[in-house]
């Protein structure tokens, strides 16, 4: 089971979504910004690190959300998120071919990696209501 973090992030009503890479195992699909936890590191470590590599901003790792597994032929994997603060909005895209604010309802309406649409069903209400 690989652990993978996903950085819930929020302004204005919007959430931001990046879209993978062509080339990337589910290329073009969007999915909410994190990446694997490596040996000796935990999520908000995890989320610290890839949001920096992949954006080239800090930020700040907030309370747990909800986690949830996903397999599929390649892979299972434990996805958890976290809410999460950027100290700055200047992205320098370095791992996804565009990023979008996106509200709740137009999250559905995009082409969302499979593990990211169960963990949206997961943690919607929450969403919604905080």
């Amino acid at each position: 089971m690989i652990r993978v973090t996903a950085a819930i992030i929020e302004k204005n009503g919007k959430y931001l979504i990046a879209q993978r890479k062509k080339g990337q195992h589910l290329e073009f699909k969007w999915e909410f910004p994190g990446g694997k936890i490596e040996k000796d590191e935990n999520a908000k470590e995890c989320l610290s690190r890839e949001i920096f590599e992949e954006f080239g901003l800090k930020c700040k790792v907030e309370n747990f959300l909800g986690s949830i597994t996903y397999s599929d032929n390649k892979y299972s994997i434990e996805l958890m998120a976290y809410k999460v603060f950027l100290d700055s909005m200047d992205f320098r895209l370095k791992a996804h071919e565009e990023v979008k604010w996106v509200t709740l309802q137009e999250l559905n309406l995009m082409n969302l990696a499979p593990a990211d649409i169960i963990l949206i069903k997961k943690i919607y209400q929450l969403l919604n209501t905080g």
